[in-house]
């Protein structure tokens, strides 16, 4: 079976391109290529003949409307043509844009270039909330465009039972849910790092409780950690006000510990990051907060084992299941996150980490009662049941493969 996958993969890094990243290298690679055309198809069946449909060179650069991006549009529908025509190629693979303006007319471009060329349309929903805002912001002729051009896609893959409103929306003829998936980042969890966690948990209890004083300034100290694109919509805000109102909790009932916040990942702007600086400075946090930036894989991994809490409060438009929690879990790392959409639904029935958005002092509440608390088991068996990658390439496969018998 072949597969013309038009998306992009890092850089820029996000959830979306690392999932496209991900799905090529196991799908056999870029089939264009000769060191992959010489070798067997994958177990799973399907070739993939790869655009790079890289629009944007950084995380701000997103969603923004740039000229010369017209210009690439342009080439990479022309090399899905080419590819056709080529190769055979007869299934379209595209990931549509959430409700963002700029995005939605680049997906009517493509829509227009490219569908005509292909018999099947496969639409995969990494992002959500398209419906929403056709419904509530976008104009009756903006809605009737995007139906014309988007409508009836022989398949529409959603992570969630939550995405299944978009695809429905454009009235796909298929609609599967294919949860998301990611590689196991601690395999060798229950030899390294559950010991760790149960040992780091009861002391904590003690710690919190009062019952025992920390041996020294190293224990004092609770280490939370926050991965993603830095931006208030994902939350980083009300991490930082979070913690800083859970230390003066902490203060006020003279207790020796403190919380202090690693931040991994880019700013989504120069203007937020201007704004966390000053806010840093304004709330005396320059021992708190500490900004590592983008990192390498190493450097999460080891800020992943170090961690006694993951703080993501993300109320993001376009959030859907955030590949950080799903590493986090398989860290067997206490999460704080938020009610927000289909995030939820990512835990355990009655999970004590879930707070509302936009609600710092919730986030401050929940820090020491998640600091102590013995989910490490429940979290990495919750990843192994529902998040792993190899799960979600198998029924990825499966649902793309129905788009040619069906």
């Amino acid at each position: 079976m072949k597969l013309l996958l038009f998306a992009h993969v890092p850089p820029p890094h996000h959830g979306q391109s690392a999932a496209v990243k991900l799905m090529l290298e196991n799908f056999g690679g870029d089939w264009r290529k000769a060191k992959f055309r010489n070798q067997p198809v994958n177990h799973f069946g399907i070739q993939c003949y790869h655009v790079n449909a890289r629009f944007s060179n950084s995380l701000e650069d997103i969603g923004e409307f740039r000229a010369p991006k017209l210009g690439r549009l342009i080439l990479y529908c022309l090399e899905a043509i080419w590819c056709h025509f080529r190769h055979g190629v007869e299934i379209f693979y595209y990931v549509p844009a959430p409700g963002k303006p700029v995005a939605l007319y680049r997906d009517w471009l493509v829509m227009l270039l490219c569908r005509p060329f292909f018999k099947k349309i496969i639409l995969h929903w990494h992002g959500g909330g398209l419906a929403k805002w056709l419904e509530t912001v976008g104009s009756i002729r903006t809605r009737s465009f995007t139906y014309r051009l988007m409508k009836n896609a022989d398949l529409s893959i959603v992570l969630t039972e939550f995405g299944r409103r978009d695809a429905e929306k454009l009235t796909a003829r298929r609609i599967t849910i294919v949860s998301s998936g990611v590689p196991d980042p601690c395999p060798q969890f229950n030899e390294n790092i559950l010991p760790h966690r149960r040992a780091r948990t009861t002391a904590l209890k003690n710690l919190l409780s009062g019952q025992t004083a920390p041996a020294n300034d190293a224990e004092a100290v609770i280490h939370v950690l926050f991965v993603a694109t830095c931006s208030r919509e994902k939350g980083l805000f009300d991490a930082v006000e979070g913690v800083a109102l859970a230390n003066e909790m902490l203060a006020a009932k003279k207790s020796p510990l403190r919380f202090r916040l690693e931040l991994i990942g880019a700013f989504a702007s120069a203007a937020e990051d201007n704004e966390m600086r000053e806010l840093v400075r304004q709330r005396n946090l320059q021992g708190v907060v500490e900004h590592l930036g983008f990192v390498s894989e190493e450097r999460k991994e080891q800020a992943l084992r170090d961690a006694d809490v993951f703080c993501f409060p993300t109320y993001y438009n376009a959030e859907n299941l955030p590949n950080s929690l799903m590493e986090a879990m398989g860290f067997g790392l206490p999460i704080v996150t938020t009610r927000w959409r289909a995030v939820a639904g990512m835990f355990p029935p009655n999970y004590p980490g879930l707070v509302d958005i936009r609600s710092p002092q919730q986030i401050a509440d929940a820090l020491p009662l998640m600091a102590a608390s013995e989910v490490a088991e429940t979290l990495r068996e919750n990843f192994l049941r529902r998040f792993t990658l190899e799960r979600h390439l198998a029924n990825i496969a499966e649902a793309i493969r129905t788009v040619e018998t069906g």
